[in-house]
């Protein structure tokens, strides 16, 4: 038992680590006065967890995707103020009986109500409230005119003229979704709406006549393109005025037109565009019998037709009188107000102004914003219900590991199993930022495998790191594929992406440095048999490029010369080779005769104390360096490098570890293999390996027994 700010907590050890037990209701009531240096974890990410994710945004009240210590504290304080038995968060249900809210209190009092108004709105007899009444908000107000949310819908009013303002409305302005399901209307949208017929309809009213009747907008349209392109003519028509000897050079140039006539000149409209709209000749006019830019032809044809029809010429002053004629028409088109509204046609926008509705509609909201506190309410009980069942969860994975070291509950950081090498491992979690990862998952001293998984199910790829405690690394290679299934069942394919390779058992340690030795000396044969491969070859070809010219010469017929004859056999050389060698057979001899000599002048069990001295030198160092990272081993790092604050140890003992972790097993049977290559009998294989045994036994006796004799060293040394 200990004390910590006037509250009497109890202590239990998990994982190897003195934690708060968190028990009954009045613990969870009291966590204000739990010292936050007790606390197993100071804060953990929203996101990666297995817990609904509705219950953490509700517990993460600032938003900040975050779950600390000071929101536990606060949602312990809320969902306690709410009812009567503290004990019964406990139990992770996700409904509750309403006589269980505590009435004494204001929280208690409103969630009362609130949810006894739900179960009426449903029809329920019964006094259980579940999440799944509580979340279906349309089903709650189906049957309601009002709900409290500011929306007002066609089934808001009965008066003919309110249902279609409502529905004018929701047709210009797109409307808000009302918390029965329908689209509808709130103040703001109805400030607006009115706004807007109001100022169509004056505009409508100070509408200013087309000066050009019905191709009024068609001439606008096509003097204000050419606007630019005529006043630049009638400039270079005063330049050439100015100055005759420029009107050549001012008017369209033959060099322009010669460079495009060889192309598609359909195709050059850009170019030709550039040209001036009319030819310049020094007049400060436009003869409108004369063809014109073919490019701006058309344009200019509409504003002439019907702008200027009996003119036979066009000057600066004529064009810009065309303008004005239509300046005051195009200032009040420019002003137009409440466009919203122009598609409701204007008899509809003054038949809406004419009944007036907006007082009518207003007193609608008010009405329905007078429930607000009782629709809050409402959603409040959502919340409760939601928080009701999950934050014992949260506690026991937040201030305890309980869940991680229970044998029948998985931690919410475990997101589910990895099928590989004949092995499940269940210490599995979300890889949220890679970088971390490599930065501090090596020092948790697991066996970790990172892997990438994808599924037809979901375009998104997601990675995640599976520890493993049991078995040999065997088999597992960068690039292995296997099986990932999450917490909801659905099956991933899995690929390792990198391996952190730490000890996973002290057998695995006592033949690590064989596996090591093994692997020197086959990359020593690989590399030598590759190099003298390499050099038979490289003298093969050299011997076989060079044969031609070592071929000695074919003697003429008749000239009395014969081929040379081979060199005589040098018995000295070869004596010299055999004696070199039958020294260094001596030499082993001597050697093998002193080790023998050693051994046998030990005693059995000397012999036995022997062999297992050697076995500790050689594994000994490597199975005291694993039994120490084994008891040292640590999920904190992989949860840090996932964004969780943990501020006490999380080892992974040896027998703990042996859990998370299962290999396949099979029964004992004696099965036959179709394809084993035949063989002796057992039978035999026993009698020779017997035969072998007293063989060896009997040299063994001979060599002890003839051990100091002269001859038998006379023979080692020759």
């Amino acid at each position: 038992m200990g004390k910590s700010e006037k509250y009497n907590w109890e202590f239990q050890n998990v994982g190897g680590t003195s934690r708060v037990k968190i028990r009954k209701g009045a613990d969870i009531a009291n966590l204000d006065k739990l010292d936050k240096k007790l606390w197993t974890v100071l804060s953990c990410p929203v996101n990666g967890l297995e817990i609904d994710s509705t219950s953490l945004a509700y517990i993460d009240a600032d938003g900040d995707g975050k779950i600390r210590v000071s929101d536990i504290v606060a949602t312990s304080k809320w969902v306690t103020s709410a009812i009567k038995n503290h004990d019964l968060i406990l139990e992770g249900n996700d409904s509750i009986s309403i006589e269980e809210f505590d009435t004494a209190t204001d929280l208690g009092k409103n969630l009362y109500g609130s949810a006894k108004q739900i179960l009426e709105n449903l029809g329920k007899g019964e006094n259980v409230i579940s999440i799944a009444d509580a979340a279906d908000m349309t089903k709650i107000f189906a049957q309601t005119r009002f709900n409290g949310d500011g929306v007002i819908t066609v089934g808001s009013s009965d008066e003919a003229a309110d249902k279609a303002a409502i529905e004018a409305a929701v047709a210009t302005f797109a409307g808000v979704m009302d918390r029965s399901g329908a689209m509808g209307v709130n103040a703001d949208i109805i400030e607006k709406f009115y706004g807007a017929l109001a100022a169509y309809d004056a505009w409508q009213k100070a509408e200013v006549g087309a000066p050009f009747g019905a191709d009024t907008d068609a001439v606008i349209a096509a003097y204000n393109a050419l606007d630019a392109k005529v006043k630049d003519f009638f400039m270079r028509s005063k330049l050439a005025a100015y100055s005759p000897a420029s009107t050549e050079k001012l008017d369209v140039q033959m060099a322009q037109i010669e460079a495009i006539s060889a192309a598609n000149l359909s195709e050059k409209g850009d170019e030709i565009a550039q040209y001036p709209i009319a030819r310049v000749t020094g007049k400060p006019e436009i003869n409108l019998s004369e063809p014109v830019n073919p490019v701006w032809a058309a344009q200019f044809n509409t504003v002439v037709t019907v702008a200027l029809p009996d003119n036979s010429t066009l000057t600066e002053a004529d064009w810009a009188a065309v303008g004005a004629k239509f300046a005051a028409y195009t200032g009040w088109k420019g002003a137009k107000a409440g466009a919203e509204v122009e598609s409701l046609g204007y008899d509809a926008v003054k038949q809406l102004l004419a009944d007036n509705r907006k007082d009518a509609l207003m007193a609608l909201v008010a009405e329905d914003l007078a429930l607000a506190t009782e629709a809050d309410n409402i959603a409040q009980v959502l919340k409760f219900l939601y928080i009701f069942r999950d934050f014992y969860r949260l506690l026991r994975n937040f201030i305890t590991f309980d869940d991680f070291y229970a044998k029948d509950k998985c931690a919410i950081f475990q997101n589910g199993r990895l099928i590989v090498d004949q092995r499940e491992c269940r210490m599995c979690m979300n890889v949220l930022d890679m970088g971390k990862h490599n930065a501090t998952a090596a020092s948790s001293g697991m066996c970790l495998l990172y892997c990438d998984c994808t599924t037809k199910s979901c375009a998104a790829k997601q990675q995640i790191v599976a520890a493993v405690t049991v078995g040999e690394i065997g088999n597992l290679i960068v690039g292995k594929n296997a099986i990932y299934y999450d917490n909801k069942g659905v099956e991933w394919d899995a690929v390792i992406t990198k391996i952190i390779d730490n000890p996973i058992s002290v057998k695995q340690a006592f033949w690590s440095p064989y596996r090591r030795m093994a692997t020197v000396v086959e990359n020593l044969i690989n590399k030598s048999a590759a190099d003298k491969d390499a050099k038979m070859m490289a003298n093969a070809t050299a011997k076989i490029n060079a044969a031609p010219a070592s071929l000695p010469a074919k003697p003429a017929e008749g000239d009395g010369k014969t081929a040379a004859a081979a060199p005589p056999f040098d018995i000295a050389k070869f004596a010299g080779i055999f004696a070199a060698i039958g020294m260094a057979l001596g030499m082993i001899g001597t050697a093998v005769a002193s080790l023998a000599k050693g051994i046998f002048a030990l005693k059995w069990w000397q012999l036995i104390l022997s062999l297992a001295g050697i076995l500790a030198i050689i594994s000994g160092p490597a199975m005291i360096i694993a039994w120490m990272k084994l008891r040292r081993r640590n999920i904190a790092p992989l949860l840090n490098a996932n964004g969780w604050a943990v501020n006490a140890e999380a080892k992974i003992s040896i027998p703990f570890g042996e859990t998370l972790t299962d290999m396949a097993k099979f029964p004992l049977l004696k099965l036959k293999d179709p394809y084993k290559k035949k063989g002796m009998s057992a039978s035999a294989k026993v009698l020779y390996t017997l035969l072998a045994l007293a063989i060896v036994a009997a040299a063994a006796f001979l060599v002890y027994w003839l051990k100091d004799s002269v001859v038998f060293v006379d023979i080692f040394k020759f």
